[in-house]
């Protein structure tokens, strides 16, 4: 892999050392997830085109799948115009959420409450229901 310097300076990482970081399926669009990478966390992404992401809870990488088997691996990384917002443009295996669902924007405003509008297609590991 070549040098990823010119990329890791043109992210504007937070005083944390993160940013966040947009999971979207490549071919269809869907939304999939928001999580949050460190410099270690994107260099690991497109060293070994699987996504890996810093886990705020656990404070350690969070390579997506690594217990349930539902692996993001990577088809292009984005950087936003002011480089403090990645998009991941993934090729999703399973489901995303950790709650089981395909995605983690499973609930929407509607007719005045908070409507759960997808059910839960897998049971994920403990390990990784919540980063």
């Amino acid at each position: 892999m070549s040098d990823l310097a010119p990329l890791l300076d043109a992210i504007v990482f937070n005083a944390d050392g993160l940013v966040p970081a947009v999971a979207q399926q490549h071919d269809t669009g869907e939304m999939l997830m928001l999580a949050w990478m460190n410099r270690d966390a994107v260099a690991e992404t497109l060293r070994t085109g699987r996504i890996c992401y810093w886990s705020r809870s656990r404070q350690s990488l969070w390579r997506k799948g690594e217990t349930s088997g539902h692996v993001q691996r990577l088809v292009e990384f984005r950087v936003d115009c002011d480089g403090d917002t990645v998009l991941l443009l993934v090729d999703q295996s399973g489901v995303a959420c950790h709650t089981g669902r395909r995605n983690c924007f499973f609930r929407a405003w509607r007719n005045g409450r908070l409507t759960t509008i997808a059910a839960v297609e897998a049971e994920p590991p403990a390990t990784e229901r919540r980063s």
